[in-house]
C-alpha cells in the first residue's frame, strides 16, 4: 500500500511537530523541504527548489545586512519516486516535521504561498506551503515576484514570527496629514507609488477605471485595488510587496508605517518587522559577516523515504504490576497493532526489565492475520528491575534484521520506572538515525526519559494511572506515521470512559461522518470483571449489534472489539453499555476509523502545547488545528483536557475567535491559555472536537505572499489575471455532525511553589478593539478578557484616547481618560460594547482619534495596552484625497475654494449696495414729505 499505485490521490496531514533547523555562524542548516507523496515524479520540482533557495540565500543575506543565509537544505523525496544513486535515506527527518512542504492545494483555490502561524509576534511558525504549480509555472513571477523573494517573505513568517504588512480585509485606511484627509493603501512603506483601480471582467474581456469613494466609509469602494508603478526607488518592504524589483529590505523604525491597519501592527504592537527580527534569538546569537555575499553556497541533500519500521520496546519490570499497568499496556498496544499502525509497515516487539528480550522479530503487516500474530507477542506478566538502555539496544537489534542501519526507523519506548543508568546510551541514541517516541507511565517514570525524544525528534507522551482517562490508549492512538499520507491513517473518533455503578448504564452517541467509515472499530474496555458488560450498539439505520457480535481475545479478557464490515453508515451510532459486574468498574468506549474515500480528505485534528517545558509563572497556550485537507474547519466545538501527575484534570474550551490566546479569527486553529498549574512534573493533553448538525465553513490561510493585481509601466496599466476566488458553495463543507479525539502529547512544568500559587496572571491583552463615531458618540467594542488571561472575569477597564497613536502606545497613562464608572466587565469571551460622549477633549473637524483599553483584575494586575482603534471625525462633506494626489489636484482644490470665497464676497457686496440704495431712496422720500408738511 505504500507503493504509489496509478497516481492515487493521497491526502496529507499538515505539519505539527517542531522544526530542527540549526543556526551556525549565520548559516541555517538542516532545513527540511518535503515533497508531498501525492505528487508524481518531476525533477523540475527539485531543480527549482534548489534554484529558489540558492538565490534566496543571497537575497536574505543582503536583506538582513549580511547576517543570515541558507547553508544546508534537505529535500525529502516521496517513496514512490524511482530510487537514484544520489538519493540517501531519511534519518529523523519526515514530512510532518518539515519546514517547507510542496503539495497541491485543496479545492484548488490558488497558488498563494503561505506560512501556518499559530503563535504571536516573534514566535516561530509551523511550516511554509508551496504548491507545485508555484514552483513550476514561471508566469506566476509577475504576480508574486521571484520565488527567491517569496521564500524570504515566508521564511520571515516561519523563523521570526513577523506578519504581513498588507491586509486583504482592510486594504485602505484614512489618514490626516497637515490637516488634509487622505486615503492610503495598507502598506509599508508609504512611499510606494501607484494608482487605485477597479477591474471589471466579462468572460475574457476586462476593463479598468479609477476607484470611487464610498460615502459611508469615506474609503474607496469595494473591489478597489492599489496597482503599483513597476519601476520604484523604494527599498522596503519584503513583508508588503516583495515582487517589486526595488524592494530589498524589511521595513525598519524609520520606514515603518505604524498607521497601516495590518497584522504586523496589530500583532507586534506597531513595531517594524526589522525591529522584531533584531529582537530574535537568531539575531542576538550572530554577528554581521564581513562579506558582500554569503560565505558558503547552499548545499543540498536528497533523502528518500522508505517503508515504516517500528519496534515496540515495552517495560515489564515489577512496578508494571501495580495499578493494573501490564493489562492496560496490553489493551493499548493491542489497539495500536490491530487498528492504528498502517498496512505494509514492519513491526517488532521487545520487552525489558533488568535485561531485554525479543518477543517478536520484524513482521510486515500485509494481512489482518499478521496483526493478530503480533498481538500474541505482547507481554501479560511483569517482574524484575528496569534497564532502559538494554531495551533500546535490543530494539536496534530487531530493526537491523531488515536494514543495515537504523536510519528512518522508529522505536516506541514505554516505561514506568526509574533507571539511573539511562545516560550510558544517550550518545548512541542521538547518533543512531532512529526516531524514539517516549511514553512515561505513572508518576515515577525516569525524569530524563524525554531526552530520547528531544534528541531524535520523536513524540512525547505521558499517561497517568487514572483509568477513566483512557490515557494509555490515547497515547498509542497518537503514534501515526509521519509520512504525510493519511489515505490509510487511523483516525480516532471517540475515546471516553467513566466509572459505572452496578447495573447502571454508560450511554452515548458516536458520529461517523462522510469523510471516514473504512475499517471502523468499536472497542469496549473494562477494568474489573473477566466477562464483558452488556453492550447494545445501534447504527443510523437501526441495525443493532450486541455483546455476542463483539470479539473478546483469550489473551485480553477485558476488551471487546467490533469491526464494521465495509464502510460504516454515516450518522449517529448510539450505544448503551450496562455494568453487570458485582461492583463498580470503569468502562470505556474507543472508536477508530479510516478515510472512506481517496477522493475526499478526512477532517483531521492536531493538538499540542506552545512549548514542551515551562517554568512557572509563565502561561502556556493550548492549540488544536482542525482542518480538511489544507483548509481550516470553522465552527467546531473544541474541548481540551489537561491532566497532571496526580490525576486531577482541567477542562477548557478552545476558541477560534481572534481574542485571548487565539491570534487569528477563523483560521481553524483553536486556542486557549493554560494557567492551572497544580504542581511540578508531567502533564498530558487531550482534545475532543465536535461539529453538530451544521454546515461547517472552510476558511483560507493567513500569512500569505501578496497577490499583486497588476503594474503600471510607462503610464500603461497592465493587470494580472484576477486572483482566483472560491465561491461560498465550494467552501461550505456539508459535513453534518462529526467527532474527533486527539492526543496532544505531554509537557513538563517546573518551579511551581510547593505552598500553592497566588494570582500572578493579569487579564490578557485585548486584540480586537474597534471604534465607530455615530451621532456625536463614540462606540467601542471588543472581546472581554478574563481575570487570569482569557479565563474568568476582569474587575474593571481603563480606556484612554489621544490624537497620537504612538503616544497612546508608549505613554498610555498620560493620555486622556474616558469615564468608565458605569462599565462592568463581562466574563471572558463575551462581546463587550460601550458608548460615550468625549469629555475633557476638544474634537475638531478632520481629526483622527485613537483609543486603547487595559483590563484590571481583582488583584490589581493590569493587562497590556490593547490593539489601538481609531475613528475619523469628518463633519464636512468634501471628498478625501488619495495618498500621493498630484499638485494639480491640490491647486485645483485651492482654486475652487478661492472661487467660492470670491462668489460669496461678491454676493455680500451686492447685497450691501442694494440695501444702501434702498435706504437712500426711502430717506429722500421721507425728506420730501417732511418739507411739504412744513410749507
Amino acid at each position: 500500500m505504500r507503493v504509489f499505485k496509478s497516481l492515487v490521490l493521497l491526502f496529507l496531514v499538515p505539519v505539527v511537530r517542531g522544526s530542527r533547523v540549526q543556526l551556525k555562524n549565520g548559516g541555517y542548516e538542516d532545513i527540511v523541504i518535503a515533497i508531498n507523496p501525492e505528487l508524481p515524479e518531476d525533477h523540475n520540482i527539485i531543480r527549482n527548489i534548489q534554484d529558489m533557495v540558492k538565490e534566496a540565500s543571497t537575497y536574505l543575506f543582503n536583506a538582513t545586512k549580511q547576517r543570515f543565509f541558507f547553508k544546508a537544505v534537505k529535500i525529502i523525496i516521496p517513496l514512490h519516486w524511482p530510487p537514484k544513486p544520489e538519493y540517501l535515506s531519511v534519518k529523523t527527518e519526515s514530512y510532518d516535521k518539515a519546514d517547507v512542504i510542496v503539495a497541491n492545494p485543496f479545492l484548488k483555490y490558488g497558488d498563494d504561498p503561505y506560512t501556518l502561524q499559530y503563535g504571536g509576534c516573534g514566535e516561530k511558525g509551523r511550516y511554509i506551503h508551496f504548491t507545485p504549480n508555484f514552483l513550476l509555472n514561471d508566469t506566476l513571477h509577475n504576480i508574486y515576484g521571484s520565488r527567491a523573494k517569496v521564500f524570504v517573505h515566508e521564511w520571515a513568517h516561519l523563523r521570526w514570527g513577523v506578519f504581513d504588512e498588507y491586509n486583504y480585509d482592510a486594504p485602505f485606511y484614512l489618514s490626516v496629514n497637515s490637516g488634509k484627509k487622505t486615503v492610503e493603501a495598507t502598506s509599508c512603506s508609504t512611499d510606494i507609488t501607484g494608482k487605485y483601480i477597479v477591474q471589471s471582467c466579462t468572460g475574457n474581456s476586462c476593463t479598468t477605471r479609477e476607484c470611487e469613494y464610498d460615502q459611508q466609509t469615506k474609503l474607496y469602494e469595494a473591489g478597489c485595488k492599489f496597482v503599483p508603478e513597476k519601476p520604484q526607488n523604494v527599498p522596503a518592504s519584503i513583508m508588503y510587496m516583495q515582487s517589486l524589483s526595488s524592494v530589498v529590505e524589511f521595513c525598519d523604525q524609520s520606514t515603518h508605517n505604524e498607521k497601516a491597519t495590518n497584522m504586523q501592527n496589530k500583532m507586534c504592537n506597531y513595531k517594524s518587522t526589522w525591529e522584531v527580527i533584531m529582537n530574535s534569538t537568531d539575531f542576538s546569537n550572530t554577528s554581521a559577516i564581513n562579506s558582500s555575499s554569503p560565505p558558503f553556497e547552499t548545499s543540498f541533500s536528497l533523502l528518500q523515504t522508505k517503508d515504516r519500521v517500528v519496534c515496540l520496546v515495552l517495560d515489564v519490570s515489577g512496578s508494571m504490576i501495580v495499578y493494573n499497568r501490564i493489562n492496560r499496556l496490553y489493551q493499548a498496544a493491542e489497539i495500536f497493532l490491530l487498528q492504528i499502525i498502517e498496512m505494509d509497515s514492519w513491526v517488532g516487539i521487545v520487552t525489558f526489565h533488568s535485561t531485554a528480550q525479543i518477543t517478536c522479530n520484524l513482521k510486515q503487516i500485509v494481512t489482518e492475520n499478521v496483526r493478530h500474530d503480533l498481538t500474541k507477542c505482547l507481554p501479560t506478566s511483569a517482574g524484575g528491575g528496569t534497564n532502559i538502555c538494554a531495551g533500546v539496544y535490543k530494539g536496534f537489534e530487531v530493526i537491523k534484521q531488515k536494514y543495515s542501519n537504523l536510519d528512518g526507523s522508529e522505536i516506541v519506548l514505554l516505561t514506568d520506572g526509574e533507571d539511573r543508568g539511562m545516560n550510558i546510551c544517550l550518545t548512541e541514541v542521538k547518533n543512531s538515525g532512529s526516531i524514539i517516541h517516549t511514553i512515561a507511565l505513572g508518576p515515577n517514570a525516569v525524569r530524563e526519559l524525554e531526552q530520547f525524544s528531544d534528541m531524535t525528534g520523536g513524540l512525547k507522551f505521558y499517561a497517568t494511572d487514572t483509568v477513566d482517562s483512557n490515557g494509555l490508549i490515547d497515547t498509542f492512538s497518537g503514534i501515526s506515521s509521519g509520512s504525510g499520507n493519511i489515505s490509510e491513517r487511523s483516525i480516532q473518533l471517540e475515546s471516553t470512559a467513566q466509572s459505572v455503578a452496578v447495573k447502571q448504564w454508560m450511554n452515548g452517541t458516536v458520529t461517523v461522518d462522510s469523510t471516514v467509515g473504512k475499517d471502523t472499530f468499536f472497542v469496549v474496555t473494562w477494568d474489573r470483571s473477566t466477562s464483558p458488560p452488556d453492550i447494545l450498539l445501534r447504527d443510523p439505520k437501526e441495525k443493532e449489534y450486541r455483546t455476542s457480535n463483539f470479539t473478546v481475545s483469550d489473551l485480553n479478557l477485558q476488551t471487546a472489539r467490533l469491526k464494521i464490515a465495509g464502510t460504516a453508515e454515516v450518522g449517529g451510532w448510539l450505544h448503551w453499555i450496562q455494568n453487570n459486574h458485582t461492583e463498580s468498574q470503569v468502562i470505556s468506549m474507543i472508536v477508530t476509523s479510516r478515510p472512506a474515500s481517496l477522493a475526499v480528505p478526512p477532517v483531521t485534528v492536531k493538538a499540542h502545547m506552545n512549548k514542551d517545558t515551562n517554568n512557572f509563572s509563565n502561561p502556556m497556550v493550548i492549540y488544536a488545528e482542525v482542518s480538511q485537507g489544507f483548509l481550516p474547519v470553522l465552527g467546531a466545538t473544541v474541548m481540551a483536557t489537561v491532566e497532571q501527575e496526580t490525576g486531577s484534570a482541567v477542562e477548557l474550551r478552545l476558541l477560534d475567535d481572534g481574542s485571548g490566546a487565539d491570534i487569528m479569527k477563523n483560521d481553524g486553529i483553536y486556542s486557549k491559555y493554560f494557567t492551572s498549574f497544580k504542581g511540578n512534573g508531567r502533564y498530558n493533553l487531550k482534545v475532543h472536537i465536535q461539529g453538530r448538525n451544521q454546515t461547517v465553513r472552510l476558511g483560507h490561510r493567513q500569512s500569505r505572499a501578496l497577490y499583486v493585481p497588476g503594474y503600471i509601466e510607462n503610464g500603461d496599466i497592465k493587470m494580472n489575471a484576477p486572483r482566483p476566488e472560491v465561491s461560498d458553495d465550494e467552501i461550505q463543507a456539508k459535513l453534518g455532525s462529526f467527532n474527533r479525539v486527539a492526543s496532544g502529547g505531554s509537557f513538563v512544568v517546573k518551579n511551581v511553589p510547593s505552598g500553592g500559587t497566588t494570582d500572578v496572571f493579569p487579564p490578557c491583552k485585548i486584540v480586537d478593539l474597534e471604534a465607530q463615531y455615530e451621532e456625536d458618540k463614540i462606540h467601542l467594542s471588543w472581546t472581554a478578557p478574563g481575570n487570569d488571561l482569557d479565563e474568568g472575569q476582569a474587575e474593571r477597564y481603563i480606556i484612554k484616547m489621544s490624537e497620537s497613536l504612538l503616544d497612546l502606545r508608549n505613554t498610555f497613562e498620560n493620555a486622556t481618560s474616558v469615564n468608565t464608572s458605569s462599565l462592568v466587565p463581562n466574563p471572558a469571551g463575551t462581546k463587550e460594547s460601550f458608548q460615550f460622549r468625549p469629555e475633557n477633549f476638544t474634537i475638531e473637524n478632520d481629526t483622527i482619534i485613537y483609543f486603547a483599553i487595559r483590563a484590571v483584575d481583582n488583584a490589581s494586575l493590569t493587562s497590556e495596552v490593547s490593539s489601538i482603534a481609531q475613528v475619523a471625525l469628518f463633519v464636512t462633506s468634501k471628498e478625501c484625497s488619495p495618498a500621493g494626489a498630484s499638485n494639480d489636484d491640490a491647486i485645483n482644490e485651492d482654486i475652487n475654494v478661492l472661487t467660492i470665497v470670491l462668489i460669496v464676497a461678491g454676493c455680500v457686496a451686492a447685497l450691501l449696495i442694494a440695501v444702501s440704495i434702498t435706504v437712500c431712496i426711502l430717506h429722500k422720500k421721507n425728506r420730501r414729505g417732511f418739507d411739504e408738511i412744513r410749507m
